[in-house]
């Protein structure tokens, strides 16, 4: 056996501090000031973070208005002219941006988990992004004497995962999203009654 072979002891020891140098923070990040270990490696672009999808998120939540007031039907009724539906419709928008967002959402989660093809495409474009991304961070990716940035990166990544949202029938999702949405969203914003201070406002305003 070669004599440099870690045996017994020496080999848990060393075991222990390859496992330390593998979760430690200065190799994590490529920039030596990352998270804690592997967990590190797995962080965003710059100008994209967790936190600010979380602060995104957050502020959203505050100014939700009530679900049980946003779908209260005693609150539904026809606009009695084109110019009261227009006026409902900018105002309700406004009023109900955020609960209009998560629907939106919500929409489109609903279409990703409902097609099995449309989840693989996507793990194929986060996947070839991702290796790509790793790639950058090795060294400088050059195409044509320019630097590939991360709009780049995702830009690629999409070609590379074209053909399988292709096969996935992604742009059908595309127009049944969009399209459900303008549907739920227009016919809520045109037939919601006015919040009594939206509906004072428009009075206040000169004619």
């Amino acid at each position: 056996m070669p004599s440099g072979a870690p045996t017994g002891e020496n080999c848990l020891v060393d075991m222990e501090s390859k496992a330390g140098d593998l979760f430690s923070a200065e190799d994590a990040h490529p920039t030596g000031t990352g998270g804690a270990g592997i967990l590190a490696k797995l962080w965003l672009p710059k100008g994209l973070s967790v936190g600010m999808a979380k602060e995104w998120i957050d502020r959203r939540r505050v100014s939700i208005r009530p679900w049980a007031s946003f779908v209260d039907q005693r609150k539904f009724s026809k606009p009695r002219n084109f110019g009261e539906l227009c006026q409902r419709v900018v105002k309700n928008v406004e009023t109900f941006n955020s609960n209009y967002t998560f629907i939106f959402l919500g929409l489109i989660l609903y279409c990703i988990i409902s097609s099995p093809m449309l989840l693989i495409a996507l793990a194929v474009f986060a996947g070839a992004f991702y290796i790509i991304h790793l790639k950058s961070l090795e060294s400088k990716l050059v195409v044509l004497g320019k630097e590939l940035t991360v709009p780049h990166q995702m830009s690629l990544a999409g070609a590379v995962s074209l053909p399988v949202f292709w096969l996935a029938g992604a742009g059908a999702a595309v127009f049944w999203v969009l399209g459900a949405t303008l549907f739920v969203i227009g016919s809520h914003a045109a037939f919601r009654e006015l919040e009594g201070s939206d509906f004072e406002e428009l009075l206040m305003e000169p004619v």
